[in-house]
């Protein structure tokens, strides 16, 4: 019986996971058609500020500790949202740089590669950072650093400007990142 039941919670826990990738793709298929209106403007600076060490250290000594977990759990959560953001602006330009990839001018080709390098790290940093964030929601004194996205983000942004001046249609995402 038990074993039935860990089955079936597999089996749709699989389920579920397939129906979010498929309505992941979708969305993504649909952004390639006007990239610049699905991308999210992310502050990187703003990101850096919530997970700097030091301001952390400043809010913990200057506010009181109950005073402290709530505020740094409303930090964390924004900045699972810039994460957020910035990971789905990676998805759709892996997929417009994926096709740049394609281009018979080698310039455009070596840059799209290279933005598609930096968009699959993104992801990845992203995949990492998410659940240590909400793993400091939880533990509001666990160290916990994600500043490598940012880097990763603004790698990607510099990926996107240079396919842009080699001629390549980025259709005014550079300017919406």
């Amino acid at each position: 019986m038990i074993t039935t039941a860990i089955l079936v919670f597999v089996a749709l826990l699989a389920l579920f996971c397939l129906l979010w990738l498929a309505k992941a793709h979708a969305s993504t298929s649909e952004a390639l058609q006007n990239p610049a209106e699905h991308i999210h403007a992310v502050d990187v600076e703003a990101f850096r500020n919530l997970v700097d060490p030091e301001e952390e250290e400043f809010l913990r000594t200057n506010l009181r500790p109950a005073e402290f977990r709530r505020i740094q759990r409303e930090r964390l959560r924004a900045a699972v949202e810039y994460v957020s953001c910035a990971a789905q602006n990676a998805a759709i330009l892996l997929r417009l740089a994926d096709a740049g990839r394609r281009s018979p001018d080698p310039a455009t080709a070596e840059a799209a590669q290279k933005l598609v390098d930096n968009a699959l790290r993104l992801r990845l940093y992203a995949l990492h950072a998410i659940p240590r964030l909400y793993l400091g929601m939880i533990l509001p004194g666990s160290r916990i650093s994600s500043v490598g996205v940012a880097e990763r983000y603004e790698q990607m942004t510099r990926q996107v400007v240079l396919l842009g001046c080699l001629q390549y249609p980025t259709r005014g995402v550079s300017a919406a990142l």
